[in-house]
């Protein structure tokens, strides 16, 4: 069933452009409904583990919030509630947002003429039965040397505070160093899976 015909409602737990605009090429229309959570509260020593838990946290926090409004009512067709996480992992360590500065500029140039694992996670909840699918799924990204110029330029726009790891991948400043990402295509494949499984539940 194409995107346009599909008879389902969306909401998208993340205030995320790039999941954004993976469902948007996708074709599908969404709305935006973020987690109010501590993220820091929830700790797991593995990357998949903490990705996963997460994800989950967001879907029950949005959902805590839905029962307090009128979103889910006279829908005759179900809704679909999208959360995921992403987190990256560099000589072993977890990365998430970097909190400073320094710790920014830290976290890019570790990445200059390297490489770091992405691991994410995607939870899709189906809001009218109660069912849902997750998974998770890692890539390695391989980067050219990051100018100093770069690092600097993507600091002032505030871009590293916002994603895991403190590098948005498809941002222009960043895109023309990276050098190679091995799998993740997981995103796309594993919405649309979920979306034919779950809106048959």
């Amino acid at each position: 069933m194409a995107a346009a015909e599909s008879c389902f409602k969306i909401i998208l737990g993340s205030s995320s452009m790039a999941r954004q605009r993976i469902l948007a090429e996708m074709g599908y229309e969404f709305t935006i409904m973020t987690a109010d959570i501590d993220e820091k509260s929830i700790r797991k020593e593995k990357p998949e583990d903490l990705v996963t838990a997460l994800a989950e946290a967001k879907a029950n926090a949005i959902m805590a919030r839905l029962q307090h409004t009128d979103i889910l009512e006279n829908v005759a067709c179900p809704t679909l509630l999208i959360t995921a996480d992403t987190v990256v992992v560099y000589k072993g360590t977890i990365r998430e947002k970097p909190c400073n500065e320094d710790e920014a500029r830290e976290f890019i140039k570790g990445y200059s003429g390297g490489h770091a694992a992405v691991v994410g996670s995607v939870l899709v909840t189906n809001l009218n039965s109660g069912a849902s699918k997750g998974g998770w799924e890692s890539a390695e990204v391989y980067f050219h040397d990051i100018p100093n110029e770069v690092i600097d330029s993507l600091i002032d726009e505030g871009i590293p505070f916002k994603v895991a790891g403190g590098l948005m991948l498809e941002h222009p400043l960043t895109l023309p160093f990276v050098d190679a990402v091995v799998s993740f295509v997981f995103f796309r494949c594993f919405i649309a899976l979920s979306f034919y499984i779950l809106c048959e539940t």
